[in-house]
């Protein structure tokens, strides 16, 4: 898994009832992209992660 600063972590659910959760990548801390990846949710907490097979990265879109 590859990502940049300003990319979009989608977290599955992984129990009946849980929803899926965004985050925004603020910080990469492995190298060429790799995790870990130093997160926001929308809530404002903070966190560092490295993604499972449950998550997904949604790349950055540029208003160019």
């Amino acid at each position: 898994m590859q990502a940049s600063v300003g990319d979009r972590i989608l977290v599955h659910g992984r129990i009946v009832g849980q929803h899926d959760r965004t985050a925004e990548i603020i910080e990469v801390l492995g190298m060429d992209g790799g995790p870990p990846y130093r997160v926001r949710f929308e809530d404002g907490h903070e966190t560092l992660m490295s993604p499972g097979p449950d998550t997904v990265v949604r790349p950055f879109a540029s208003d160019d």
